[in-house]
């Protein structure tokens, strides 16, 4: 994509998100984007679901310019998504039963991810029965069912404690080894994007935030997050990153003080 996105509050002024912001990822390539808090990337994640129509520019999916829902992409929201009406198995099925699947057919392969993500006896639990990350293992399997050539995730691990959350991190790499789907994940997490990424994105601070600097990650895979930590290679890179985010992240706190005063 290549685009610019304006919005503007009712009585305000124009206020540009995104400025003439240039972003590829490539087919099976795992790609995090960082960057300060309030800069704007889930705004760009939002264009390229097709959710928010770019100001300027385009967003082009396997080379065919994007209008509309972008429907080759599952979306992995930061805050769960799930209906709370409907069980585990419900929440998984929907989506395909919303493409016309048959109800014995979705409910067989909603059961099957929801095994795969470790939630196979849990199928009729309701979410508000589920901790967070079972709910998040949920979500997950529902994204995976419509077997999406693109999945993009909006920080969906942030509000998790460290050890569920590395554990989640972990279930998504082996399940995205098997398929190689395309991932765009966003994260505000440094350490978490250079364990899961081929590739690291820093935007800048806001308004207008563009990429500032991208970095590959040249880590061997299978990766555990937790151990990767460890690695030289891995200090290197962070490092390397930090030294480009840093005075982001202070111009970031700073825009942040001066709107709560």
């Amino acid at each position: 994509m290549a685009v610019t996105f304006r919005s503007r509050e009712p009585g305000q002024a124009h206020y540009t998100a995104v400025g003439d912001t240039t972003l590829r990822v490539g087919a099976g390539e795992f790609v995090s984007v960082v960057g300060p808090t309030g800069c704007g990337k889930s705004t760009l994640l939002n264009v390229g679901a097709g959710l928010l129509e770019a100001s300027s520019g385009e967003v082009r999916v396997f080379g065919e310019r994007l209008s509309g829902i972008n429907r080759r992409a599952g979306y992995m929201f930061q805050s769960d998504a799930l209906m709370p009406w409907r069980s585990a198995l419900d929440n998984v099925m929907v989506g395909l039963q919303y493409r016309g699947m048959p109800d014995a057919e979705a409910r067989a392969q909603a059961q099957a991810w929801l095994e795969r993500v470790g939630l196979g006896g849990f199928g009729d639990r309701y979410p508000h029965q589920l901790s967070g990350g079972m709910r998040k293992r949920t979500a997950l399997a529902q994204v995976l069912a419509l077997d999406p050539d693109i999945i993009l995730m909006d920080e969906p691990f942030s509000a998790l404690d460290i050890q569920t959350r590395q554990l989640m991190e972990n279930e998504v790499l082996e399940l995205w080894a098997a398929k190689r789907k395309a991932v765009l994940f966003i994260t505000h997490d440094l350490d978490e994007a250079i364990a899961m990424s081929d590739r690291v994105v820093v935007l800048s601070a806001g308004p207008a935030t563009r990429p500032i600097g991208e970095f590959e990650v040249d880590l061997p895979r299978p990766r555990d997050v937790a151990e990767v930590r460890s690695q030289p290679r891995f200090v290197e890179l962070h490092a390397a990153i930090w030294s480009v985010l840093r005075e982001e992240v202070l111009k970031g706190y700073a825009q942040q003080l001066t709107k709560a005063a």
